[in-house]
């Protein structure tokens, strides 16, 4: 079982961190997931992607104000830098991280 300060301490610990928010019963949440997954482990190497399902964990939802389904948050050097509810593309998820991410690693 996850809590919000495994979640935490995870994003402490690590360069680049994505918490993908979904549940079972999202089925736009559950195509988008593994296109999003491997986007984002072929484009960056240092990512540690959290799925936090929203229909236990609602508690850990709550703490980082998610609301909507799907929802991802991604967090460079520990603080948080994109936030996509909803309507996203795999492309324009990679394409906000891609620069700053470069950056960070050079």
């Amino acid at each position: 079982m996850q809590t919000t300060e495994d979640i935490k301490k995870i994003i402490e610990e690590n360069l680049a961190v994505m918490l993908y928010f979904s549940a079972p019963t999202c089925n736009v949440c559950h195509a988008l997931k593994p296109k999003l997954v491997d986007a984002v482990l072929s484009n960056f190497k240092e990512f540690e992607i959290v799925s936090i399902d929203t229909s236990i964990n609602q508690e850990i939802a709550a703490n980082f104000s998610v609301f909507a389904i799907p929802s991802v948050l991604v967090f460079l050097g520990g603080k948080e830098f994109l936030r996509k509810s909803r309507h996203m593309s795999v492309d324009e998820v990679v394409r906000e991280i891609k620069r700053p991410y470069e950056i960070m690693t050079l």
